[in-house]
This record gives C-alpha cells, sequence and structure tokens, in this order.
C-alpha cells in the first residue's frame, strides 16, 4: 500500500484545466518578459548606414516603416506595384530613398529589383516583406452555398472558389517565397548582421470564421519563414502577428463584394504608428521568433485553443457576428 507523506492530501482534488493553465501562462509569460535580448543592432550596423528594402510599400504599414528608417538617415528602397504611390514616398523620404515597382510575386520583378539593389548599394541589410492579400468571406459562400445553407456547391462555384484560393496563395505565400528565394544569399553575403521581418498576422494562430483563406495562406508563410529561420541562423527572423490594424487592407480583399470594395479606410485596430515602431525596434533588438500585438489576449488565444478549443470558437463566431 502506497503511504503519503503527511502533507499530502489522502484524496487529492483532481487537476481541472484551470489549475494547470494558470502556473503554465504565468510562467511561459514571465519567460518571454525577462528573457536576455540580443546586443543591439546597431552596433554592426549603424542606422545611417543601413539597406532596407520594403516590399509593399506603396501604402499601410509598409509605407509607414519606410518613413521611420528615411528619417533617421537609412538608405531605403521601397518595393510595390503602384508606380505613382511609390514615387510619391520617394520623394517624401529624401535622397537616400529610391523606388522599384515590382510584383513580389514575379520572379522576374524580383531578380531586377535585387540587381538595382546591387548596382546602387552592393548589398543589404534588411528585408521586410510587409506586402499581402486579405479574403473576408466564408469558404463555402464564394462557392455559392451560404451560411446555414445545405445544398451542395456546383462545378462552377467550386471552381470560382479554387480560383480565388489560388489569388490568396499567390499574395500570401508564393510572394513571400520569391522574396526569400531571391535576397537571402545576398543578405548572407553582403551584411555583418542580415534580418528578415515578415508581417504575417494572429490569423495565422488562431481561427476565425470568414477568414479561412486568409488565415491558411498567413499559416503557410509563417511557417515557410520559421523553418527558413532554422535553416539560416545567421539571420535574424522576426515574425510580427497584428490583430486588425487600422487602414484599406480588408477593402482590398481577393474575394471582396463590390461593397468592401467601396467601403472607406478601417478606422477600428491598431494605429499604423505603433504597429511600425514595434516593428523596427524588434529588428534593432534582433528579436527572433514571433511577436503578437497585442500580447493580450491573442498569445494566450492561441495556446488556449489546443486545449480549449469549443471555447476559442465561440468567442471567435461571437467577434466575428458569425451564424453558421
Amino acid at each position: 500500500m502506497l503511504n503519503w507523506p503527511s502533507w499530502v492530501p489522502s484524496n487529492p482534488a483532481p487537476l481541472t484545466w484551470t489549475t494547470l493553465l494558470v502556473p503554465a501562462a504565468t510562467l511561459y509569460f514571465a519567460w518571454r518578459y525577462v528573457r536576455p535580448i540580443s546586443p543591439s543592432r546597431q552596433k554592426g550596423v549603424r542606422p545611417t548606414d543601413e539597406r532596407v528594402v520594403i516590399v509593399g510599400a506603396s501604402s499601410g504599414l509598409g509605407r509607414v516603416v519606410a518613413k521611420r528608417y528615411a528619417a533617421r538617415g537609412a538608405n531605403v528602397c521601397v518595393v510595390a506595384r503602384r508606380a505613382e504611390q511609390l514615387a510619391a514616398l520617394a520623394g517624401e523620404c529624401g535622397e537616400k530613398c529610391f523606388w522599384v515597382a515590382a510584383d513580389f510575386s514575379d520572379v522576374g520583378d524580383m531578380v531586377r529589383v535585387r540587381e538595382e539593389l546591387i548596382a546602387k548599394w552592393g548589398g543589404l541589410d534588411t528585408l521586410y516583406v510587409c506586402a499581402g492579400v486579405s479574403a473576408v468571406q466564408p469558404v463555402m459562400s464564394l462557392a455559392g452555398v451560404g451560411p446555414g445553407e445545405i445544398d451542395d456547391a456546383g462545378d462552377a462555384g467550386i471552381r470560382h472558389a479554387v480560383d480565388i484560393a489560388a489569388r490568396a496563395t499567390q499574395g500570401n505565400v508564393y510572394g513571400p517565397l520569391v522574396a526569400a528565394l531571391t535576397f537571402i544569399p545576398m543578405l548572407l553575403r553582403t551584411s555583418v548582421s542580415p534580418s528578415i521581418l515578415l508581417i504575417s498576422s494572429i490569423a495565422a494562430l488562431v481561427p476565425a470564421p470568414t477568414r479561412a483563406l486568409y488565415a491558411a495562406t498567413k499559416a503557410s508563410s509563417l511557417l515557410l519563414f520559421q523553418s527558413l529561420a532554422i535553416e539560416h541562423p545567421k539571420i535574424a527572423f522576426t515574425f510580427v502577428l497584428p490583430a486588425t490594424i487600422q487602414g484599406n487592407f480588408r477593402a482590398s480583399a481577393v474575394d471582396a463584394d463590390a461593397t468592401a470594395r467601396e467601403a472607406g479606410p478601417n478606422q477600428r485596430g491598431l494605429k499604423l504608428d505603433y504597429v511600425a515602431d514595434r516593428c523596427v525596434d524588434a529588428v534593432d533588438q534582433q528579436v527572433r521568433g514571433n511577436v503578437v500585438i497585442p500580447k493580450f489576449p491573442y498569445a494566450i488565444a492561441h495556446h488556449l485553443y489546443y486545449i480549449w478549443p469549443s471555447f476559442i470558437e465561440k468567442q471567435a463566431r461571437k467577434k466575428y457576428n458569425f451564424e453558421s
């Protein structure tokens, strides 16, 4: 017969998820906050010498990040498809900024950007991948089956959904992949402190209704870059996963209807300046891994999903006003 120590109850109370979750969460966040930060990157790359490429800089977060680097005297190259907006941005950023109109999912375009960087700077220190596309409809709706309907999707509807998925994949998976393939050797060869920052999304970690294609493609590129970080330890890979940011991102969704496209900028969400500052600080400090913004409640929600999925699913339906 097992003899319990005197300080242990003979009939200990059963452990609950709550009793396990609270100390685990406490230890996790304590570690995240007290873990040592790498020495400042500025010891190897002076701010006025840093060579920074920002892919997806014509608007939104990429545009604000470009201005941050230009303000401190860095060499900045802004890349996007819209030449007019890039030219205006380069004019605002000053003489140390130049622009290249290019599609980051097009191999020829990205190789052309690399050639211009070699000609102008001879190398690269920092790569920002800010470009991407959104998707905002339930998956079955793309195939013509609305929420609550049980009719089978037809051939044309399924093909339409697959076409939309291909566009989301082109923007959120192939684009980041092409950028990585194009610039990783150059970063390793020409920088004493190479860095890559990928703008992902909290949707890559926490599922949400009406965001399935967006979440799936963002999760794909996140895992791709996380694996690249393991394969290339000399590069500091940072993955910024923000919640909704103010701006026009949703209106440009690959599955948006006319109403969404005509809607004005989203006024709710994180401020662009705040997220941009977090990005630049993370690169300066060589923060490796995920940077969730804001940390509460999303970092908790990510882990809680694995032990209490029904709770997260219920909260997600409520947040997005989704009735199945």
